[in-house]
């Protein structure tokens, strides 16, 4: 088990991307180790702050590591080719080092010890070559004065925080492990397009984790939409909308209204009645759980929400939730500029379409193309772990 206290592990990585390759950890500095991925919306956000910190305390011995090992590319040539050209566009005026390993390395030596499952997580290795702290970057702030002066690892707080995130991630991590070999042979089978294997590995699934919401959806998507097997795939998406609901899952409910409604998928097969049905029941309880009067986020559920009442003939109320959800893009807590980014474009053309013309927002505008972009729609069992 890698925990405060134990030996920092070694770095053992194909590449360095920026700056010089590090292949021991300096008696007397401090480091930040951070895994991070592109596709990470938390991620890029807190990059920002890691260069920050890094030029706070580099007079300080301060040195941060960054590890991009979950990229999610076919190849490691992909893989390293998307991190350069982001790297390029998002940071060009990095201040730290970033480290390559796709072998999987790094997740054997770092994250696994540690029960970290999701990213990104940092460590904080101590001037002895030490563990002194694991978890989310945002705690860093907090943390990096106290391991400076030697404060952090001996207080009862860092104490208590490490033993609460092994009692909370070691069961996640476990699951993970679970289910790792089953999301290999799902994959496997979705690259041949052997709807039927991959039908059997997710059932091997939900078996194994019922309540795991990635072989849930996945297991309504491959009845409904591939396998198209309606009279085992209806009763086994009734049981999925009303596992959302008792749930009061925001994502589970989102998750089945995508099921049902997004144009990525088709619906033709499905009874009409009973698809409205389920879509208004969902819709209802999500408007319920995050109303428009409320300040919660609405750029995630509010779309499928709109998706529904736009094909149910209600395009005012499609508008309007489009709108609501545009608006919280602006606030009132602070949203990341990745994550603008990349949800404005698709709701923008979601209101073009409802609005059935061209709809502007700064600098950016858009005309009506004949369908929504294709955004995930959360139909099979990801292959990416994240957090927060």
């Amino acid at each position: 088990m890698l925990r405060m206290g134990s030996p920092a592990p070694s770095i053992k990585v194909e590449d360095w991307l920026r700056g010089e390759p590090l292949a021991d950890f300096q008696p007397g500095k401090v480091y930040i180790v951070e895994f991070w991925a592109t596709w990470c919306e938390l991620c890029a956000a807190e990059m920002l702050e890691l260069m920050r910190l890094e030029e706070k305390y580099k007079d300080s011995g301060l040195d941060v590591v960054g590890i991009a090992a979950d990229e999610d590319a076919p190849t490691a040539v992909e893989a390293r080719t998307k991190l350069d050209a982001w790297l390029a566009e998002k940071c060009p005026d990095l201040n730290h080092r970033i480290a390559f390993d796709y072998t999987g390395e790094m997740k054997k030596l770092w994250r696994e010890p540690s029960f970290c499952v999701g990213i990104p997580t940092s460590f904080v290795v101590d001037r002895d070559g030490c563990i002194a702290f694991i978890g989310h970057p945002s705690q860093l702030g907090e943390v990096l004065p106290k391991v400076f002066n030697g404060s952090w690892p001996t207080s009862n707080k860092a104490k208590a925080a490490d033993q609460q995130r092994i009692a909370t991630s070691e069961p996640l991590a476990g699951g993970q492990a679970l289910k790792k070999p089953i999301d290999d042979r799902f994959w496997a089978a979705v690259k041949l397009e052997d709807w039927k294997t991959a039908l059997w590995a997710i059932e091997e699934g939900i078996a194994l984790m019922p309540d795991d919401l990635n072989f849930r959806l996945a297991h309504a998507h491959l009845l409904l939409h591939k396998v198209q097997d309606m009279w085992t795939g209806l009763p086994v998406m009734r049981q999925l909308v009303r596992d959302a609901i008792d749930k009061n899952s925001e994502d589970w409910m989102v998750s089945a209204l995508d099921q049902l409604f997004h144009p990525a998928n088709d619906h033709s097969r499905l009874p009409p009645a009973e698809r409205f049905a389920m879509g208004k029941e969902l819709s209802e309880h999500i408007l319920a759980l995050n109303p428009p009067q409320g300040d919660s986020p609405k750029f995630r559920s509010y779309p499928a929400i709109a998706r529904y009442y736009h094909e149910n003939g209600n395009n005012d109320r499609a508008i309007e939730l489009v709108e609501l959800a545009l608006t919280s893009l602006e606030g009132p807590e602070p949203i990341p500029a990745d994550l603008k980014e990349q949800h404005l474009p698709d709701l923008l053309q979601a209101l073009a379409e409802y609005r059935g013309g061209k709809v502007c927002c700064g600098a950016l505008s858009l005309r009506l193309r004949k369908t929504i972009p294709n955004v995930p729609k959360g139909g099979q069992p990801s292959r990416k772990n994240k957090e927060g």
